[in-house]
C-alpha cells in the first residue's frame, strides 16, 4: 500500500489481491469483526463500521461472495464488459473470445456498461466479488474507483479496443488517434480538401476524430466541421448528421464517420438528395461490418481485426490463470483502410 492509501500495483492471480485481513489491519479491528461489518453491518458499532468502510474505500477491496463455497481457487469463468451489444462492432471480438475460452474449458460472462452514465463501476463490483479467472474490458478510460478495485482484486485484466503504454495489466488493441491521422492522409491523397466528421459521443470516437481534425489542420486544410451523435450510433443519426452538415457547410467533399452504421446513413441521405458518391462526396466508415462491402457504392472503411483481439485476450487470461508466462503485455493489432467505391 502506498503512503496515500491507494493500492500498489501487484502481479495478478495468487500474488497480491487485497484481502479481508488487509482491510482489518488498516481498520484496526480483528478480521472476524471486519467480516461482520461487511456482511451484517447492524451487528457492529457505527464507529467500527466507519473504520471498516473507510479501509475498504482506501484499498478498493471487494468481498469475495464465493469465499468458502469453492474447493478450488479457479472458477474457470471469465467476465467481459462491452459498452453495447445493440451495435455489431464488438460482436466479432465477443465471438472469438467466447470460442477461444471454450476451447480451453472456460466460460464467458458478458456485461453491458453503456456509453453515457456508464454502469461499469457497478458491474465491476459484481464481477470482482465472484472472483473470475480474468476480466476483459473495452477501452482504457475507467473511473478512479474502478481502477482502484481492479488493481486491488489481484485478477488478470485485459483492456481491449484501445492502446496505452500504461495498461492496468495487459492490453490488446490499436491507436484511435493513429486511425484519425491515417484517414486524413488517405482522403488528402485522394484529392479531398473539404473534410467533415460525424462522430459518436463516446470517448474513443472523440479521440479518433480530434486526431483527424488536428491532422487536417497540420496538412493545411480548413477547419473540419464536426456533427456529434449519440453512441451507440445508428443509420438514422447518420442521415440527420449529413443533413446538418450540408445545411451549415454545403461544400464538403468527404465525411469520416465513427461507425459503418453512421456511414450507411450518410450514403442513404446523400442518395435521397441526389448527391453522387464518390464524385461529389467521399464517405469513410469505421468497423468494416459485414454489409459494408455489399453496399452500392461499397463502403470504404477502417477495418479492425476484432477476432484477433478476442483470441489474444483469451490467451492472456488463460496463460495467467494457469500460471504460465504471457508474452508482451501490450499488443498492437493495428488497423487497415479498406479502399472501396465510396471514395
Amino acid at each position: 500500500m502506498s503512503k496515500d492509501g491507494t493500492p500498489v500495483r501487484r502481479a495478478r492471480r495468487g500474488s497480491g489481491a487485497v484481502t479481508l485481513h488487509d482491510v482489518a489491519k488498516l481498520a484496526g479491528v480483528a478480521p472476524i469483526t471486519a467480516s461482520r461489518a461487511l456482511s451484517s453491518p447492524k451487528q457492529v458499532s457505527a464507529e467500527v463500521l466507519k473504520k471498516v468502510t473507510d479501509a475498504v474505500g482506501r484499498t478498493g477491496y471487494v468481498r469475495n461472495v464465493l469465499a468458502g463455497g469453492l474447493a478450488s481457487t479457479r472458477s474457470r469463468l471469465v467476465a467481459a464488459v462491452v459498452p453495447t451489444m445493440t451495435g455489431p462492432v464488438f460482436l466479432q471480438t465477443v465471438q472469438s473470445l467466447t470460442e477461444a475460452l471454450a476451447e480451453r474449458g472456460y466460460q464467458l460472462m458478458l456485461g453491458q456498461s453503456g456509453y453515457v452514465d456508464s454502469r461499469e463501476d457497478a458491474l465491476l463490483e459484481a464481477i470482482i466479488g465472484r472472483r473470475p479467472d480474468g476480466i476483459v474490458l473495452t477501452g482504457i478510460m475507467h473511473s478512479p474507483e474502478g481502477r482502484k478495485r481492479l488493481l486491488a482484486a489481484g485478477i488478470p485484466v485485459v483492456e481491449t479496443w484501445d492502446l496505452t503504454p500504461t495498461p492496468l495489466d495487459m492490453i490488446v488493441g490499436f491507436s484511435h488517434p493513429d486511425v484519425g491521422r491515417a484517414v486524413v492522409d488517405f482522403l488528402h491523397r485522394k484529392g479531398r480538401s473539404r473534410l467533415a466528421v460525424v462522430a459518436g459521443d463516446d470517448e474513443r470516437s472523440q479521440r479518433r476524430h480530434q486526431a483527424f481534425r488536428d491532422a487536417a489542420r497540420a496538412a493545411g486544410l480548413r477547419d473540419v466541421p464536426v456533427i456529434q451523435v449519440p453512441a451507440p450510433t445508428t443509420l438514422k443519426s447518420g442521415r440527420g448528421a449529413l443533413a446538418d452538415l450540408l445545411r451549415d457547410v454545403p461544400d464538403i467533399d468527404a465525411v469520416f464517420c465513427s461507425s459503418d452504421l453512421v456511414a450507411l446513413g450518410v450514403l442513404v441521405e446523400a442518395q435521397s438528395r441526389g448527391i453522387a458518391v464518390p464524385e461529389q462526396l467521399a464517405v469513410v466508415g469505421f468497423g468494416d461490418l459485414e454489409f459494408s462491402a455489399d453496399l452500392n457504392p461499397a463502403l470504404t472503411t477502417v477495418r479492425i481485426d476484432g477476432a484477433t483481439i478476442g483470441r489474444t485476450a483469451a490467451q492472456f487470461i488463460v496463460d495467467r490463470a494457469e500460471g504460465r508466462q504471457t508474452g508482451p503485455r501490450i499488443v498492437d493489432v493495428g488497423f487497415s483502410i479498406i479502399d472501396r467505391a465510396s471514395t
